[in-house]
Order: C-alpha cells, then structure tokens, then sequence
C-alpha cells in the first residue's frame, strides 16, 4: 500500500447521513445491535403513543405482533402532525421520521406538547425508521387520511393525503425491524406482554391491547388506579401491612446554574413476607438499574426504620444497624417518577442520574414513612420485628458462608488424607476421574479392591445423611458426612436461599467426571441413595442439571449354572430370561450387600464400563423430582399422609414381612 493511501488529512474525515448513522451504528442509538437494541423500537414507538394518551388525547392503545417478525402500534391520539411547517421550512413528516432529534418533545419545561415524555425526544420514531426493512404511517386528523411508505431509511412516494370522513384521530405505524441493520428480530411474544403490562401499570386509565398473530391469542392491561393498583395486587392476602400510596409535586434544580424543573413523584409500597417486588419507574419508562430513585428508595426507608428501632431499643447491645437489603427481603414497592427535565445513563434508558429527584424522593419518603409509622404503630411493631428478622439471618447465613468456605477451601491435594476413609485415585485429569459414594465401611472395602485405582476414588458415607430439605443450614454444614463430601466434590455450593449469602459454586472446580452413587439394593440402601440425592438437589443442583450424577444398578440376584457360570439379573424380568434359558439347572440366590460381594464380582457388575450399569440422574423431570423429594423428604407431612392413603397399597407387596 503506498504512502498516499495511508493519509490523515481534511478529505480522511466524513460525515454520516442521518440515517447512516442509526444503520451503519445502531447500538449508539438502541445500545446494541443485537436482539435487544431491536426490542427498543418496540419500545419507543409504544412511548410516542402513550405520550399522546397521557396528556389526555386517547386512552386505548393496541399493538400488533405479526408472524413475519413486523410491528404495528395504533394509538387514538391527536394524529401525529404531517403538513408543511413554516417555522422549520420543511414537511413536519420529514422532522418526525427522516431527522434525529427531530418531533415535537423539546423544551418539556416551557409548555412544549409533552410535559412527562417518555420517547427518546424525536430520536425514537426517526432511528425506528432508518432501522426498518419498511415502515408504513397512516394518520387521521385534520378531516384527512395521511400515508407515507418507507423502505430501508428512505421515503419512498412521499406525503399521500385524501379527505376522509374518519370515527377516531390517531396514527398507526407499522414496521418491520431489518435484518441489514440487527442480527435479530425475533422479538419474543414476553417481552411484548411485559412492555404492555409495565406500561399500564403507570400509565392509569389507559388500556393497553395485544394481538398476536402467530399464537392468535389477545392480553389487555389495564390499572384503573396505577401503581397503587399493582402494589395490591402482587401484595395478595400474604402482605402483613396495607398498600400505601404517596404523592408529591414539586419543583427543583439539579445545580445553582441548571434551570428548574418540574417533578411528580408516586411511590406505592407494602410490607409482605412471601412476596417481594422492587420496580422503579420515570417518565413510564421501566428503570432496570434505578438510579436516582432506587438511591432514594435506599437512603429514605433505611435512614427511618433505623430511627425507630434504635428509638425503640431494638438493638441488641453492639449489634450492628439494618441495611437495605434487610428491608426490601419484605418489601413491595413501585416508584414512577415524571419529570420535565431528565438526566438518563445512556439512550436506553435503564437508569436516571437527576441530582434533585434523589433528593426530593429522600427527603419526601423520610417525611412520609415518619407520619405513616406514628400513626401505625401495631405495622411499625411488625415491620420492626420482621426486618429484625431478616437482618439477624442475614449475618447467621454469611457467618456460616464464611465458616463452610474455609471448611471447603482446600485443594484435593490437601483434603485427601484429611477426610476420614476417603480412597483418592491416581490421575488427575478430571475428564476421566469417577466418584463412588458407596454405603458404610464395609462397601469400601468391596469396591476398593474391585475398582481400577488408575480413574476411580471411593467416599464411604458413615450412617444415614442428615436430610437437608428438613435441615437448616447451619445444621447442615455441622454434619460431617455432608461436609467431608463437599470438600471430596469440589466445587462449593449453591444455595438459592432469601439471602443467596452462601453460593459460591464454580463446575470448573469440581474434581470428577461421574459421581456415582453406589448403595445396597435394600430398603436401607435406597434411604441413603435418597438422602444423598437429596443433598446434591439442595446444595449442588447443577451437578444434576447437567449430567454429572449416576446411580449404580446392583443385581438383585445372582443365578448358578451347572457348570459354576454365574449369571446377574437386575431385574425380575431379567431373572425370569436367564431361568428359562438354564432350565432346571440353577441355583438362585438374593444378591449379597455390596461389603459382602468379592472384588472381581464388584468389578465386573458395578465397576467396570464395560459391563456396569448406570442410571444418569437427569433433569428432565426436574419439576417433578423436585416435587417428589419436597413430597417425601420435606415438611409436607399432610401431602405425605395424603399420598400414603391414595397410593400406600401398589407398595405393599415390596416389602418383606417377618
């Protein structure tokens, strides 16, 4: 390449075209150019017709999924304005769809035609535009039908306009993302269905329609009162405090030299132990990283229930002050915030930055809680003792996180003398590495002399497990068998628990290939199996999800010929095969427990892969396991009781009674 073409000089530069700009770089504009950058023209086509709606030009607003991936969006506002416009000396259709930062949302602040806007200021409809395979716009007002068709950025037959003697004004905008410009448009039918639903939730009064084509199926939200509304209905019968509702118009600056704006503030709340709900919202717009409003929300609740139970010498002495996160483990609560003025982190919106939003919410929610505590007492003892509560199991969860993570810190190295009786193997690649959890002292002995000591470790559980869907956590890691087979797996643990403080789970660590659980195939032996199951769906699950847990078949019987040939029947269909084939001529027997069993008969029916049988543990009843074990192993003594008395019978014959 010669010199001349390596150049930086005045001719090096250029600027974009308009819609260049959104289609040559859609995620400055949407945030990605993925399948979330195309959800945001859902989105900001959405806005624009709620923008319309809350000034009070329409309340009904329909959107369209239709199977070729396009869009359609009808509001019944005032149409969107298409004629030529003087001031502008250019067609307003072309400031609306062909200019960024074009349309009729600036200065919000000095009686613009949007007080709250939602809508990326005339950005959204433009960037949806140029990043459409086409877009079609009909509008009605003015006594007119207005069209116009665009394909990939460009108007495409300009502004066609016939008298029309229409029911309703409003706009109706169709559009199908393009593929030249996202890598994907299959924007799923839930992200529509939540849109909606979050838009009606603050947006009262106004009823938002979903039609769907591919499932043919129809959802209407509507929230008569908002978010007080959704507040009650996610609180249900559980909450232990009534919905509260609160309001505040305002006005402030975010600096000295900034100029004022105007603020609305809601804020609905509930205290309710099984259920919990975190939302913030500003100018209808779902805040999925809070920002301003979720600081506030922080510093305001935390500051005064702080107050009240120091006041009220709640404490224990030296006990550490509540956080937060002791709160909002029974807390309901929607924010949605409208300003005229507003400072988001970036185009899409998923957080606010306005310095006196955060201010004004803090100051009003301390204000508000104050009055709403002294006049409720009986809900202030309970919120007290319920946040008490979840901050003292808080600290018991991380104190037993850290204590279990220096129990299962150590490296396979390190632990293998360490755990009592554990038979280690001796290579140390973890592709090949197999783990049997067998049943007792006597089960090692067996299965050590029979394995191949290359690739197979053994861990004898000493007793029954502790069942842990009947055990607390700190009863659980006080138990030596559990605790010596988490060191032996290796990867730590996954609790999902209210406080998710003692996860620290990483596959990568874990030591083996297969985990193998290998018990006596006696009513003992599939209560340790299933308490060992059990163990590994409560603190371990992944290891069932994706494949790593086996269970051993044993044989139930061993079958003799006349020539000594012993043959294994796992089951009685197999038993009955084998007996037909040999005739008259066998000794059968019920298989021995697996101490008794010689080592070459361990290896050849448990042990080597060759001729071993396994049962992968999968996930794919997964509901139904999970079901099972909370059904059998867990609290539910009358669902136990229940099942007992509808199914004991088919059990009955399973057991031998002396």
């Amino acid at each position: 390449m010669s010199k001349k073409e390596h150049n930086y000089d005045n001719d090096s530069l250029s600027t974009l075209e308009e819609k260049d700009k959104v289609r040559l770089r859609p995620g400055v504009i949407f945030g990605s150019d993925g399948i979330e950058g195309c959800r945001h023209t859902l989105v900001e086509i959405v806005a624009n017709a709620r923008d319309e709606a809350q000034e009070g030009f329409g309340d009904f607003i329909e959107v369209f999924r239709y199977k070729d991936k396009s869009i359609e969006v009808r509001d019944q506002g005032r149409g969107i304005p298409l004629e030529y416009n003087t001031k502008e000396q250019k067609y307003n259709w072309e400031i609306v769809f062909m200019i960024l930062y074009g349309g009729g949302k600036y200065n919000n602040n000095s009686g613009s035609n949007y007080q709250y806007s939602i809508g990326l200021n005339g950005l959204g409809t433009a960037a949806t535009q140029f990043a459409s395979e086409y877009m079609d716009v009909v509008v009605y007002r003015d006594g007119y039908r207005y069209e116009l068709h665009f394909e990939k950025g460009e108007n495409v037959g300009g502004l066609k306009k016939e008298e029309y003697n229409y029911s309703q004004t409003g706009s109706i905008i169709k559009w199908k993302p393009d593929l030249d410009v996202f890598n994907d448009i299959d924007i799923p039918l839930s992200f529509f269905k939540e849109t909606l639903r979050r838009q009606a939730i603050v947006n009262k009064g106004i009823t938002f329609k979903l039609y769907d084509e591919e499932t043919d199926e129809t959802f209407e939200y509507y929230y008569e009162n908002g978010i007080i509304d959704y507040v009650k209905e996610v609180n249900g019968e559980k909450g232990f405090t009534e919905p509260q509702y609160l309001e505040l118009k305002t006005k402030g600056r975010d600096r000295e030299d900034k100029e004022e704006y105007k603020l609305k503030i809601e804020v609905a709340f509930a205290f309710n132990n099984e259920n919990t709900l975190l939302e913030y919202y500003h100018n209808s717009s779902f805040l999925e990283h809070g920002g301003s409003p979720e600081r506030a929300v922080d510093n305001g609740f935390t500051n005064q229930i702080h107050n009240f139970i120091k006041d009220r010498n709640k404490y224990t002495k030296n006990e550490k002050k509540i956080t937060f996160t002791d709160i909002k483990d029974s807390l309901i609560l929607v924010t949605n915030t409208y300003s005229t003025v507003t400072s988001y982190e970036n185009q899409t919106k998923k957080a606010i930055t306005n310095k006196f939003i955060q201010e004004a919410m803090t100051a009003f929610i301390k204000e508000k809680l104050e009055v709403y505590f002294v006049e409720n007492q009986i809900d202030l003892e309970k919120i007290i003792e319920q946040i008490l509560i979840n901050k003292r199991s808080r600290e018991k969860a991380e104190s037993t996180r850290i204590d279990v993570r220096k129990k299962l810190s150590k490296g396979i190295d390190s632990f293998s003398n360490k755990v009592k009786k554990f038979v280690d193997c001796r290579t140390k690649d973890t592709s090949k590495r197999e783990l049997f959890i067998v049943e007792g002292d006597s089960a090692l002995g067996s299965t050590k002399m029979g394995r191949d000591a290359e690739f197979q470790a053994i861990m004898p559980v000493r007793g029954k497990p502790l069942n842990c869907l009947k055990s607390d956590y700190e009863k659980i890691f006080k138990n030596d068998i559990i605790v010596d087979l988490l060191k032996v797996l290796g990867c730590g643990v996954e609790i999902k628990n209210k406080h998710n403080d003692l996860s620290f789970f990483d596959l990568e660590k874990l030591n083996w290939n297969k985990i193998i659980i290998c018990t006596d195939a006696d009513v003992d032996g599939f209560q340790i199996r299933t308490l060992i199951l059990t163990m590994l769906y409560v603190l371990t699950p992944t290891l069932i999800e994706k494949g790593y847990v086996y269970i051993a078949e044993s044989p139930l019987y061993e079958i003799t010929d006349s020539k000594e040939n012993v043959y294994f029947a796992y089951t009685e269909g197999e038993k009955n095969t084998i007996i037909k084939k040999l005739k008259n001529n066998y000794k059968i027997q019920r298989s021995k427990g697996l101490g008794e069993n010689e080592p070459e008969m361990m290896w050849q029916t448990t042990m080597n892969p060759e001729t071993r049988k396994l049962i992968k543990v999968t996930p794919a009843e997964g509901e139904a396991t999970k079901e099972a074990f909370e059904l059998f192993l867990g609290d539910n003594l009358a669902g136990r009781k229940e099942f007992i008395s509808e199914h004991g019978y088919k059990y009955i014959d399973d057991y031998e009674v002396i």
